[in-house]
């Protein structure tokens, strides 16, 4: 008789399948709306989605206004900031290229990490992951072929939205973890925080759609914000409890699959050779980087041993030990 695989294993796979999507997404988005617009609606409606949820599992949010003064660092800087940026980026580079990029996630919160934290220790096989990592992404953007100005905007707005992440991440572990707030309203008050941080800034770029807002527009925003920055939670709350966050944090490596395949298949969008093969040397980066020797030899951020909530998709997963738990 053959065994059942275990539950989270299909709560993995359609996590990756919908964070590897929030690319295009995105890219279907801007078809009607600005970048900013973009951001906000991902938002709105991921801090709807989790706020419903909150209320189905009676999860009060936090009172401490410490905690709310952590959330609003940790909103804009795993959300508003990068989700804007990546919108921006979109405009100008494939969603294929953005979800590649988005792959380097860990790298730059393990630079981040051993740059801000003395406790931190620069192992050789960090810095071998380091190293391979952003060899990687310079294979990736090709940069022997260089670039239009338009494309390097949209690069470096990509590659700024996952800086942002690397910072995020570990300040998320240090400050948030501790709390004694439970997971979901956790990451019920980060978007809530990054949503209406995103309110005077729409307000200021305009809130008229540049085209008609169509069906799939429509759509598209759903998905991307109540199911990729909303109920995606769950799933990944899931796959942490039953497999680990060292498990959970794989899911880096397939999102970067699925924004590829549906960026040529549903978009139609071209990819050139450098960049898959960029992509597998970042993941290679990421994996030496994450190895277990490695990992071991170092001491965690002090922080309580639960991980951080997620902020969603587009933000990967981050090295077990030193970083917080799987994110965007």
């Amino acid at each position: 008789m053959s065994r059942r695989p275990p539950t989270w294993v299909l709560a993995y796979l359609v996590l990756a399948v919908v964070w590897g999507c929030s690319f295009a997404f995105v890219q279907v988005g801007l078809r009607s709306l600005t970048p900013v617009q973009v951001a906000f609606g991902r938002l709105f409606l991921g801090a709807l989605a989790l706020l419903l949820l909150s209320a189905v599992l009676r999860q009060r949010l936090p009172r401490r206004r410490r905690t709310w003064g952590h959330l609003l660092v940790v909103g804009a800087v795993l959300n508003a900031v990068p989700f804007t940026l990546f919108a921006v980026g979109q405009q100008h580079v494939s969603s294929i290229l953005a979800g590649i990029i988005n792959a380097a996630t860990p790298l730059t919160t393990l630079a981040v990490i051993l740059a801000a934290y003395p406790e931190e220790q620069p192992t050789r096989r960090r810095v071998l992951g380091l190293l391979m990592g952003f060899l990687g992404v310079a294979v990736v953007l090709g940069v022997w072929e260089g670039f239009a100005a338009g494309q390097w905007t949209g690069v470096l707005a990509c590659l700024g939205a996952v800086t942002c992440y690397g910072i995020g991440l570990p300040y998320s572990r240090r400050h948030l973890t501790g709390s004694g707030e439970g997971p979901v309203a956790l990451a019920t008050g980060q978007v809530s925080m990054g949503c209406l941080l995103m309110v005077p800034v729409l307000l200021v770029s305009g809130v008229a759609p540049h085209a008609p807002v169509t069906a799939t527009v429509v759509w598209a925003m759903v998905a991307l914000g109540a199911v990729g920055s909303g109920f995606a939670f769950v799933l990944n709350f899931h796959v942490i409890k039953q497999a680990g966050p060292s498990t959970a944090s794989t899911v880096t490596y397939l999102t970067p699959l699925v924004a590829a395949v549906v960026g040529i298949a549903v978009l139609g969008e071209g990819i050139s050779w450098h960049e898959p093969v960029g992509g597998l040397i970042v993941l290679a980066g990421v994996a030496v980087a994450q190895s277990r020797r490695a990992v071991a030899s170092v001491t965690p951020i002090p922080a309580a041993p639960a991980p951080a909530a997620p902020a969603g998709p587009g933000q990967a997963a981050r090295p077990e030990a030193p970083g917080p738990a799987p994110r965007r």
